[in-house]
């Protein structure tokens, strides 16, 4: 697919991996870019193509009414969090923030289900997942459970779809604003989680939307995972 001219939805397209996948689109050309997100006032995005709407992925009745209100388009993503993580051993763990973190499976499924029905028959979907899906380290277990959910859903739905795609990008460790540390305590943190790495370090957001425009422009391949994680399933 050229991305030139499209009209591009991406939830979670204010900040780190959604953000950074905004600008790529733009520059690309892309008609017009819905950035969605809860807070989008707290974005600088100035970009003559791009369009900042206020709307959470867990409420389907703004969805239906953000869908209806833009009409036929040509590329779905979904880079949103849903909102909570939980992290840590599992029996340690609350069951609510565990139950919770399944708010981005949630969030995914429901951007899908109400945005198949005005997405274009030659368009495609783009979900961002995580390697803890396929390769879980210790504390990961909510990570890895709604991940490898994630993926199943989407290699289940590829066949139900087609000929519209969809396809999810899996990342690793990713420098984004979701870690706040700052100074030499980020540095460390990055350091210490990617040191077993094959490319010990953090990717940056550019390299992840990299594969997001990849999976768009790509037009053979559906129902697949395109790993951006500097070698975590290999070490």
């Amino acid at each position: 697919m050229n991305i030139e001219n499209k009209k591009i939805i991406l939830f979670g397209g204010t900040s780190g991996i959604g953000l950074s996948t905004t600008i790529m689109l733009s520059k690309m050309g892309a008609k017009k870019i819905y950035a969605i997100s809860r807070n989008p006032e707290k974005s600088n995005l100035s970009y003559t193509n791009v369009e900042l709407v206020k709307t959470d992925v867990l409420n389907e009745n703004d969805l239906l009414a953000f869908f209806k209100k833009i009409g036929k388009y040509d590329v779905l993503i979904n880079a949103a969090t849903g909102g909570e993580r939980a992290i840590g051993p599992f029996m340690n763990m609350d069951l609510v923030g565990y139950r919770n973190s399944f708010k981005k499976l949630w969030g995914y499924t429901n951007t899908v289900r109400l945005g198949l029905k005005q997405l274009n028959k030659n368009g495609c979907i783009v979900l961002v997942s995580g390697s803890p899906a396929r390769k879980c380290k210790a504390g990961q277990i909510a990570l890895a459970s709604v991940g490898g959910a994630v993926e199943a859903f989407s290699r289940s739905l590829a066949a139900e779809i087609k000929p519209i795609r969809i396809n999810i990008v899996s990342p690793g460790i990713i420098d984004t604003p979701m870690i706040q540390l700052e100074g030499k305590e980020r540095d460390d943190f990055y350091r210490n989680v990617t040191k077993e790495n094959l490319i010990p370090r953090p990717g940056k957001a550019e390299e992840v939307t990299q594969a997001i425009i990849f999976a768009i422009q790509n037009d053979f391949i559906t129902g697949t995972t395109i790993d951006v994680d500097g070698g975590w399933l290999s070490s």
